[in-house]
């Protein structure tokens, strides 16, 4: 096991999948990680912006001041700047927009204005766009406004929110902002969400335990968690709801001091809560993998309530790493693993390859579901940045299972339990992106249409995702996707019948699939695999009904029908795939004799395939997943 440097600092030589481990496992120690508190009550409407490291402690310092005191205004943060929205500033309600720059201490500049004038607004970010929604007006709002971080200039409408409400709180993951409780003036309990990058009015995500306004939130890429609030009293309650999916908050944790209308700072790691009323200069924190206790931080300069909180490092700034994530094994290598499957026999040996070379496969570990050769084949993988799922197929009697299972791509060994598909079901086909792995269609016996998912950090069951829109769907041919989109390719529809449509899903929203366009060919059990770069989706090979050596490609951004790539060596079908972004292996299958080949393509051109190596056990009916394909870039 690698040796880390110590949590509260970055020194000593890392290489990059060390950086990686740490970022992904919640131990990035974030050493530069600023966060600032705005404005306030101290008890009159102050300037003051406060300065924390957030992966130490101790107390707060002077940052510099807003262009006006402000109290009850909000706060939101790029990995370069830090804003504030609107407040009141003693006398008045205001629009103003003010940026510093976090690397700089000193006096914030005017940004722009907001399209309300409005205290006790919410605002939430990723690297690109900050949202400003709800406030007082002086009643409820329900007003969202956006601006682009890198620029200057006023608020853009973006939509509104479900309800109308002031002192809501806001968290973000890259993708996504939510915005939970909140006063009409009664108290909500409920949490709305909105996708970053589009515009348009929000949707319901489900509700906090209780209804609430004055809360705070803060967020790793994958949790948020809004704190304390108003309602009869001031609460110390901490909780957390899934960014990805959708549902009510879960409790796990206390602040030391019940208290509301705090800030929050965080770096992915740690929330800290800073202020707050009754009238506090308290701040504590939490472990946002864990929850619990918190535990004190240090103390604001003075006592503050009515402030806001932003930082460089938050969830919606990809788990705090200051700037892109790196690669999985960029700098030894990407792994893909090829699953058990039929040799003509039943199979239980799983083996993996480095897909940035050429060569042999070797043997990775066993799916275990009893004594060698008892076997696992048409199961669905999925391959997430460090685990990998095998979802389902048939053991030896030919029963179809629920039973899903992962590895952890960057060991050896035997497979271990996940949790189960929703359906008991074989030839399914599975996408991913670096926090969802999404299996649909299969055989049950009869052919079914159910699409499930997985969240692939997290052990449990699958949860229902939608339906196919083609309908009921066996032996797909292949998936495909990028980070934002998941593609199913082709398939078995009814007994007889091939298909050669593509369907798509937008991985952060549950619901159907919809229509995308068509493979050149109709066929199904081609090369079962996500093969992707973050711009390209390949097909190859399959059934039509006899082997084809056909490969196909589309641009996943991009809606239509796929475009002739070039040709596996010999037609094939039932055989396995994986990628990184750059690279597509195609192994084993039948032509009709079972094949130990495993070639490749370049994915960014066009071309036939090329000797990459052979596998140890030929084999078909199988599957192939990976920790480098095009759906892990951008989250």
């Amino acid at each position: 096991m690698a040796n880390y440097p110590q949590l509260d600092n970055a020194s000593g030589v890392w290489n990059l999948r060390e950086v990686y481990d740490a970022v992904m496992g919640g131990y990035w120690p974030n050493a530069n990680a600023i966060g600032l508190t705005m404005g306030g009550m101290t008890p009159a409407a102050t300037a003051t912006i406060q300065k924390v490291n957030i992966a130490s402690t101790g107390n707060a310092t002077v940052f510099g001041d807003l262009t006006e005191k402000a109290q009850a205004t909000t706060s939101c943060g790029s990995f370069t700047r830090g804003f504030r929205g609107g407040g009141y500033n003693g006398s008045s309600r205001v629009n103003i927009i003010d940026y510093v720059t976090f690397s700089t201490e000193g006096n914030a500049s005017d940004f722009g204005n907001l399209n309300q004038t409005a205290q006790s607004i919410s605002a939430t970010s990723n690297a690109i766009r900050g949202i400003f929604s709800g406030g007082d007006d002086p009643s409820a709002s329900n007003v969202m406004d956006y601006i682009t971080m890198s620029s200057t200039g006023n608020a853009t409408d973006f939509g509104n929110l479900t309800v109308a409400r002031f002192s809501p709180s806001g968290a973000a993951s890259p993708t996504r902002a939510l915005y939970a409780g909140g006063g009409t003036p009664s108290k909500q309990n409920v949490i709305d969400f909105v996708e970053i990058s589009t515009t348009g009015n929000a949707v319901d995500f489900g509700d906090l335990t209780s209804g609430r306004s004055g809360t705070s939130g803060g967020s790793s890429s994958t949790r948020a968690c809004f704190s304390g609030g108003a309602n009869g009293g001031s609460q110390s309650i901490i909780e957390f709801v899934t960014i990805s999916s959708q549902g009510n908050a879960i409790d796990f944790g206390d602040m030391t001091v019940a208290r509301n209308s705090q800030a929050a700072l965080t770096n992915s790691v740690r929330l800290l809560n800073a202020g707050g009323q009754p009238a506090t200069n308290v701040i504590d924190f939490i472990q946002i993998p864990t929850g619990g206790a918190a535990v004190d931080f240090g103390d604001l300069t003075a006592t503050n309530l009515d402030l806001e909180g932003c930082s460089n490092a938050h969830g919606g700034l990809n788990d705090g790493y200051q700037g892109t994530r790196p690669l999985p094994y960029a700098d030894n290598g990407d792994r893909g693993v090829f699953t058990a499957g039929i040799d003509p026999g039943f199979e239980e040996q799983f083996s993996f390859v480095k897909i940035a070379s050429t060569g042999n496969d070797n043997l990775f570990g066993f799916w275990t579901d009893g004594a060698p050769g008892t076997g696992n084949y048409y199961s669905a993988s999925a391959g997430g940045n460090t685990r990998g799922i095998a979802a389902g197929g048939k053991d030896d009697p030919g029963n179809n299972k629920a039973d899903s299972k992962y590895l952890v791509f960057s060991t050896k060994g035997n497979l271990a339990s996940f949790g189960d598909l929703t359906v008991a079901r074989s030839t399914a086909a599975a996408c991913s992106n670096s926090i969802r792995s999404v299996v649909a269609g299969g055989v049950t016996p009869s052919r079914n249409n159910t699409i499930d998912y997985f969240t692939t950090a997290s052990l449990g069951n699958a949860a229902d995702f939608g339906d196919l829109n083609s309908g009921t769907n066996a032996s797909l041919a292949s998936s495909g996707g990028n980070h934002t989109r998941g593609l199913y390719l082709g398939g078995n529809p009814a007994s007889g019948t091939l298909t050669n449509a593509i369907d798509f899903i937008t991985f952060s929203t549950v619901g159907n699939s919809t229509d995308f366009g068509d493979l050149t060919q109709a066929r199904s059990t081609g090369a079962v695999g996500q093969i992707s770069s973050a711009t390209r989706s390949i097909a190859g090979g399959g059934l039509t009904p006899s082997a084809s050596d056909v490969i196909d490609y589309v641009t996943t951004a991009t809606t239509g029908n796929a475009i002739d790539f070039g040709n596996l060596s010999a037609a094939t079908g039932n055989l396995a795939a994986c990628s990184s972004v750059t690279r597509g292996l195609f192994a084993g299958g039948n032509s009709p004799a079972v094949k130990d080949l495993i070639e490749f393509i370049t994915i960014a051109s066009t071309s036939n395939t090329t000797d990459f190596g052979d596998l140890a056990k030929p084999r078909q009916q199988f599957a192939g997943m990976s920790d480098a394909h095009g759906g892990l870039q951008g989250g």
